[in-house]
């Protein structure tokens, strides 16, 4: 017999998604069980696991439907968490950083600056922006240009307008096997094919590169060098060198994603470093500074600079004044920087913390970062395993958020560190893997 489970999960997905929508009816149990070749008595324990879960709601006589609202869950493996644990999304805050941020604000409570800070911005900013992000986005062995740098209005604008200048409508860009989830919905937006590349512990592979460029023309490639996302992996130098090589070989260029970069102090040169005319760095101060502050940076070679620029402007994709204005104050008088240490020493410490919490589990890690990739035991898929843990209050990403076209996801979960306060992380950790210690089929079925 199918596992009714695996059924509940992918019915629950697409109520996740929309399909059917809140309020409709789900087919009568029987027609169910045939259009997904089940027994009926299978059919009825998916309809009420979906049930127990709080997706839909039966009424005698009409039929079963889409839930309107979310209500508690109930129990599973042991008692619900009291409040929602975000283990997704990942926006650090550090203690103090809000009264930093306050202080430099304080010149913008003048007439003649806060005027200017409200005018009209454009892409390329001002000279005063252009040193400033310089100087934030300077990394061992290499500092861009300031005339390199470009403004968008926050990283993810940053990423689609270098795609646009690079990739043409209809064409088609490279990206890791697992990647970053946006990337997926910014192409499809801009009517761009992903070609997933293979990857191994050191980053994506040249080799790879090559035959899918030479099996169908690449017009870039876009990649995390540095604290990728989702595997935590950081690119050793001598990749990136082999790396930069073949964007050469290919006449091809790269979107370097730097989002996570500033918590590496110690990591190798950009790969912008080793192939500067074929790379445009993207970067943002979400993570740096605080998720509300919306500032996005694009550093383009020279050649590139003007192509760059114009995708930024048409897809009305430049930058805020005011937000500009106060970054280029808090990057000049050190508060960037004062928290960006701050954020480094907090994600040390909540590794740690991961690192004691889910000992024995296979996670991949970075000790720097603020998430981790576990690979989840053999009785556990991931769909299963992120249901099981909404049970318990807490959300967590599976492996297939990341994966690019019909490849198969691995059986794994990202996690993240950075959202919720320490004591709530530990005991979500400790949640967790309560469940990868115990079994699916421990869930209670009604």
């Amino acid at each position: 017999m199918e596992d009714f489970r695996r059924v509940a999960d992918e019915v629950a997905a697409a109520i996740a998604a929309g399909r059917p929508r809140p309020g409709e009816r789900l087919p009568p149990q029987r027609a169910f069980a045939r259009s997904r070749g089940i027994a009926d008595s299978t059919a009825s324990r998916v309809y009420k696991e979906l049930a127990r879960r709080g997706l839909v709601v039966g009424e005698v006589g009409r039929g079963t439907f889409v839930r309107a609202a979310e209500r508690p869950a109930a129990p599973a493996l042991a008692e619900p968490a009291d409040a929602h644990v975000d283990l997704e999304l990942n926006y650090p805050v550090v203690p103090g950083q809000s009264a930093l941020l306050a202080a430099g604000l304080e010149r913008l409570r003048r007439p003649d600056v806060l005027d200017a800070a409200l005018g009209p911005a454009s892409v390329a900013g001002t000279a005063a922006a252009r040193e400033a992000a310089a100087e934030l986005l300077t990394a061992p062995g290499w500092r861009p240009g300031p005339s390199e740098v470009l403004f968008a209005g926050n990283g993810r604008q940053a990423i689609a307008g270098a795609l646009a200048a690079l990739v043409p409508p209809g064409g088609r860009l490279a990206v890791e096997a697992l990647t970053y989830p946006v990337i997926k919905g910014i192409a499809a937006r801009l009517g761009v094919a992903l070609v997933p590349v293979a990857a191994d512990e050191h980053g994506l592979r040249p080799d790879a590169l090559a035959a899918a460029h030479r099996a169908a023309p690449l017009g870039a490639v876009y990649l995390q060098p540095t604290l990728h996302n989702p595997s935590g992996t950081t690119m050793p130098a001598q990749r990136r060198a082999e790396l930069a090589d073949a964007l050469e070989r290919l006449g091809m260029h790269a979107i370097e994603d730097r989002i996570w970069a500033f918590l590496r102090e110690d990591g190798p040169e950009p790969l912008a470093a080793f192939a500067a005319g074929r790379t445009v760095l993207v970067d943002s101060l979400s993570k740096r500074l605080a998720p509300g502050l919306s500032a996005g940076f694009a550093v383009a070679p020279p050649a590139l600079t003007g192509r760059v620029a114009a995708a930024l402007r048409s897809g009305a994709w430049g930058p805020s004044g005011f937000a500009l204005d106060a970054a280029t104050g808090w990057i000049a008088d050190g508060t960037a920087e004062t928290i960006g240490r701050a954020k480094r020493a907090d994600a040390a410490a909540r590794g740690r913390l991961a690192s004691e919490r889910l000992a024995g589990a296979d996670v991949r890690a970075d000790p720097c970062s603020y998430f981790g990739w576990w690979e989840l035991p053999p009785r556990w898929r991931a769909e299963t395993f992120v249901a099981a843990a909404a049970r318990r209050g807490i959300a967590v990403t599976p492996a297939a958020a990341f994966v690019v076209g019909n490849s198969a996801a691995p059986r794994a979960v990202r996690f993240g560190l950075a959202s919720p306060p320490l004591p709530v992380l530990a005991r979500a950790l400790d949640v967790l893997a309560e469940i990868a210690a115990a079994s699916p089929d421990d869930s209670p079925v009604d």
